[in-house]
């Protein structure tokens, strides 16, 4: 790519909302560089990106061209009476706006563009893809990534997150276009008017929030709802459809963390607005300490991760890794439905492979079966899919992955905060009528199937030359390795080619006695995550051989 010849003509026909940045870019050349050394990729996940002028930037211009391609698939894949698109958005910076550029370019092209009035959470647009029988959806969001991003995901009419497939059949679409030249539009207002950009009715919203009461587990048990609760939508979706879910169900004594209750892209109080972060969840925890609350809540801005405290005996508090809390509702769904005689024949778990495999243990003691896929909930969704084309969709009981991402019915195909958040209030309400915290059942748990450490560790290589030294990273570790934190590697797993019936993906799984480690690129982020899992006798003795381990993994890293 020319960058200099890109940048001039960008420079002659961006939008007026970009000239001032690329002006700037004019005196900066490292700036110009890495708007314009590549197009924004585009895959399984969508666009996602940095806000901003150039191709390698989500702007109005790239998030048009990205449209446009996804019209031209939808159109040649989907008879007239199907060409649906379901667009909704988080608050995020400029979300809104690239969502009426998205219906415009739909609308353009003859594609009925149904659009949320307001944002809402990812769960609600992948609902609202099936209630509507769309060809496609498409969700404004970068997820809990910093304010300075933003994104684009695509959805199939089945309402995952499209197939590497499809991903593959719109990029070929979107790679025959010029950015400025290939986008159809329509007025988003003008589209309104006419008819071709509708608004999605709030019986689809209802519908929504009634489907995740439904997947409540009290049956006629009486439990005190009275419990002291906060939450906190990290300036995002959540605010609306958790809190009506939860009022709705009884719960009386919920409060929202006052500083990150209204929708605010900048997430002043929380740069890294991700769940998973202590920082993100600091104010949460002052407010649950003042008011003696025992449960806290909180969602990432497009409300598909829910991470949880817990008050811990000594009155301060507790947060759960996405494994934990995981485990304890793989535990309660399990236990209640046996309870209720709600326990299909055959159930089953969906996890992904860096998934704690102490879901394993606990589904086995109940007699559910595991299902292992790649990482990303897209192949939990598909997962579900295949077994309601088997007409046997009840067979799911639950899914999840390590990093908060939650799903406990059929009723969408990507996780869903909304019911996390509500399950988990369902579970530590009834555990309490029990006489039982979320720590005890969790140290019961550890007791019966041993201790065991997960962590996330992720390295951040921003650019082109970051893009480079993650792919030498990659090759260093397939170049061998034999042994991770003194224990010797008994079994290297390479996904690339494809393994296990599973799709091709860069990802390696270094298995070792009592330990294992997955080392891949973020399908979204410029990041290299690996994920270590450790069983030891105790928290002590795995923390230590955890250090060991990174310690290895980092010598290959060359950090």
């Amino acid at each position: 790519m020319n960058i200099e010849a890109q940048y001039r003509r960008w420079l002659e026909r961006a939008d007026a909302s970009l000239r001032e940045e690329l002006l700037a870019m004019g005196k900066d050349p490292a700036a110009m560089e890495d708007a314009f050394y590549r197009e924004l990729a585009f895959g399984t996940g969508g666009l996602r990106g940095v806000i901003g002028a150039g191709t390698n930037r989500m702007n109005l211009h790239t998030v048009a061209k990205a449209s446009q391609g996804l019209a031209n698939y939808v159109l040649a894949r989907f008879p007239a009476e199907r060409r649906r698109i379901a667009v909704s958005y988080d608050s995020r910076i400029l979300s809104d706006a690239f969502a009426r550029v998205a219906a415009g370019v739909f609308a353009a092209n003859g594609i009925a563009a149904m659009v949320y009035p307001q944002l809402m959470p990812t769960p609600c647009l992948s609902y609202a893809v099936r209630a509507l029988d769309c060809a496609a959806g498409v969700m404004v969001t970068a997820s809990h990534n910093p304010a300075k991003y933003n994104g684009y995901k695509v959805y199939g009419p089945d309402g995952c997150q499209i197939t590497t497939e499809a991903a593959a059949d719109i990029l070929a679409e979107i790679d025959r276009l010029d950015v400025f030249d290939g986008p159809r539009r329509m007025d988003f207002d003008a589209g309104l008017a006419s008819g071709a950009i509708r608004w999605i009715g709030e019986a689809v919203y209802t519908d929504f929030v009634e489907a995740v009461k439904g997947q409540s587990l009290l049956g006629d048990e009486p439990v005190d709802k009275s419990v002291a609760i906060v939450y906190s939508p990290l300036n995002g979706t959540g605010l609306k459809p958790v809190l009506r879910t939860l009022r709705e169900s009884g719960y009386t004594n919920v409060t929202v963390v006052k500083e990150q209750e209204q929708p605010d892209g900048r997430f002043p109080t929380c740069p890294y607005p991700n769940p998973e972060i202590r920082e993100a969840m600091q104010l949460g925890l002052e407010y649950a300490q003042r008011l003696d609350a025992e449960l806290l809540l909180a969602t990432d801005p497009d409300c598909d991760r829910c991470g949880i405290a817990v008050r811990d005996p000594a009155g301060g508090y507790r947060l759960l890794t996405g494994n934990e809390t995981g485990m304890l509702l793989l535990d309660y769904i399990c236990r209640r439905r046996i309870a209720l005689d709600a326990m299909p024949d055959r159930p089953v778990l969906v996890k992904t492979i860096v998934t704690t495999d102490m879901a394993e243990c606990i589904a086995r003691k109940y007699g559910v079966e595991t299902v292992n896929v790649l990482t990303g909930f897209k192949y939990i969704g598909e997962t579900i899919g295949r077994l309601e084309a088997e007409g046997r969709a009840d067979r799911y009981i639950f899914g999840f992955e390590e990093s908060y991402g939650y799903l406990s019915g059929s009723y969408v195909r990507d996780k869903d905060a909304v019911d996390a958040a509500f399950l988990i209030c369902e579970m530590f309400a009834w555990y309490k009528g029990q006489g039982v915290g979320l720590l005890e059942r969790l140290e019961a748990l550890y007791a019966e199937f041993g201790y065991c450490l997960n962590t996330l560790h992720s390295y951040a290589f921003e650019g082109s030359a970051g893009f480079d030294r993650m792919q030498a990273i990659m090759a260093a570790f397939r170049a061998g390795v034999d042994a991770l934190g003194g224990r010797k590697v008994e079994k290297l797993l390479d996904y690339a080619p494809g393994l296990d019936g599973l799709p091709k993906s860069d990802v390696l799984k270094f298995v070792t006695d009592g330990a294992s480690v997955v080392v891949r690129p973020s399908g979204t982020e410029p990041k290299l995550k690996v994920y270590a899992s450790i069983v030891a006798p105790d928290r002590a003795a795995a923390e230590a051989a955890e250090k060991a381990l990174m310690a290895d993994v980092e010598h290959v890293m060359g950090i």
